[in-house]
């Protein structure tokens, strides 16, 4: 039961409950979700492995650090617990996926689900860019600029599937996008991304039209959603999942001729719909970047508030990079557990991604209980599969922090998801005994620590490095 409604609630977090129940969002049915889901997740807290994950104490930091950040940084409690109250549904998957996606079927099930929910934006966007967009826009002639973007913003609100902008040569784009925490054609095309290479949890060796018809075909619409957001970031996120993917095969520097020339044939396909992708085209985020380092200089313990970014820079934009904008909202206390969260993502994903550190398993064994129960099936998993699952969550995760460098989106549910999932597969090696236990405490907040310097200066050298190209 407690699976179940964790699926309904991603699908809702994704698609928004007005697209899903209709007039009935109105009654806060995601609020009724998650009460239910609570009450039937308290029972499996006592024997689940969540409470000995970093991962936990990282998003309670992080919380905490939302609201220290807007008591503190804003001098205002009401809008503090705001803050708190906005992070959690986030957070959230993290625990739904470590408490009830216990078994291999159940993270097929997620990246299945996953999967819909690309398709449905997809459909629904081409339908509207098939049939929606025809002379629904004219070209507006004698209109001041302020008038041209109100009308676009209009034109928006009416189609939620996309996102309508010109190009470095002043022609309309049509940009697809899906809805709630992915209604930005570059969130769009961070979510397929990071789907792309989990499909391939659905492939059979020597299954030729069941690959074909599971695997191939939906990672060949995700392609095309992609292309159709016209993502800069999401085709920088591909470039990096092919890399990744094909690097110990072929070595490194041919995986990166690779990706070059997937770079080369994507721009000759037009595939950012005529937005240059260079240090000079770029030069505004540069400027977002440094905005926000300013501001983290500023302010550097509790940050300027949760959210709260774009009323710190001059153009009033978010810096368009989760490292930025995750330092300069939360200061480096927030920022330090983000950091916590992510190295202990990426360290155990790598593990359990890694020949040398899995070995092969010892079969569970079933205590035997007092009374009769229904039989339990135990899955049997071994190290090949352990791998497997490893390599398509690294790859996964390097296309979500590839596209974050260039997205103000270091606290959406994908993120926490992604994390659960891995957390989920070292788990079952640790069960087993196929991997060593996980790092202890101490160390992971010294890495941690060292994680959070690193990444603040490797922001500042790259802004520093961009402003001497231009």
């Amino acid at each position: 039961m407690g699976f179940v409604l964790s699926i309904l609630y991603f699908v809702t977090n994704y698609l928004t409950p007005a697209a899903l129940f209709g007039p009935l969002a109105a009654y806060r049915v995601e609020l009724i979700l998650a009460a239910l889901i609570v009450l039937a997740s308290l029972h499996l807290l006592i024997r689940s492995f969540i409470l000995k994950t970093p991962q936990s104490l990282a998003l309670i930091g992080l919380a905490v650090g939302a609201l220290l950040s807007v008591m503190i940084g804003q001098r205002w409690i009401g809008g503090g617990v705001a803050a708190f109250l906005a992070f959690i549904p986030s957070a959230f998957a993290y625990f739904l996926v470590c408490l009830h996606c216990n078994a291999k079927w159940k993270i097929k099930v997620i990246v299945a689900m996953l999967m819909c929910v690309c398709l449905f934006v997809i459909a629904h966007g081409s339908f509207d860019l098939l049939f929606g967009v025809q002379g629904s826009l004219p070209k507006p002639t004698g209109l001041s600029y302020a008038e041209e973007v109100q009308a676009n913003d209009q034109w928006n609100l009416e189609h939620p599937y996309l996102y309508v902008m010109e190009n470095d040569t002043g022609e309309r784009l049509y940009r697809l996008r899906g809805l709630g925490t992915i209604n930005d054609p570059n969130d769009f095309g961070q979510l397929a991304v990071c789907v792309i290479p989990l499909m391939f949890i659905f492939w059979r060796s020597k299954k030729i039209l069941w690959n074909t018809l599971f695997v191939i075909l939906p990672v060949c619409i995700l392609l095309i959603g992609i292309f159709l957001t016209h993502s800069r970031g999401a085709l920088i996120a591909l470039m990096a999942i092919a890399i990744v993917a094909v690097r110990r095969r072929i070595g490194l520097v041919p995986a990166l001729l690779l990706g070059g020339a997937l770079f080369l044939g994507a721009m000759a396909l037009n595939f950012t719909g005529g937005r240059d992708v260079s240090a000079s085209a770029g030069e505004d985020r540069t400027a977002l970047w440094s905005e926000g380092l300013e501001v983290l200089k500023a302010n550097p313990a509790f940050g300027v508030g949760y959210g709260n970014l774009s009323d710190y820079t001059d153009e009033h934009l978010t810096a368009h990079n989760s490292v930025i904008v995750c330092a300069a909202e939360l200061g480096l206390f927030g920022f330090y557990f983000w950091c916590m969260f992510l190295f202990s993502t990426l360290n155990d994903s790598l593990a359990i991604a890694s020949i040398e550190k899995v070995t092969e398993g010892e079969p569970i064994e079933i205590e035997e209980a007092p009374f009769p129960q229904p039989v339990k099936l135990i899955e049997s998993i071994d190290k090949a599969e352990i791998n497997r699952l490893g390599r398509l969550l690294v790859l996964s995760l390097t296309g979500f922090l590839a596209a974050s460098m260039f997205l103000s989106r270091a606290f959406v549910p994908t993120l926490f998801l992604l994390g659960g999932m891995v957390e989920v597969v070292f788990e079952m090696a640790r069960e087993r005994k196929m991997i060593a236990p996980r790092l202890h405490l101490e160390r992971v907040m010294l890495f941690a620590g060292v994680l959070t310097i690193s990444l603040v200066l490797m922001m500042y050298i790259v802004v520093r490095a961009l402003k001497l190209l231009h």
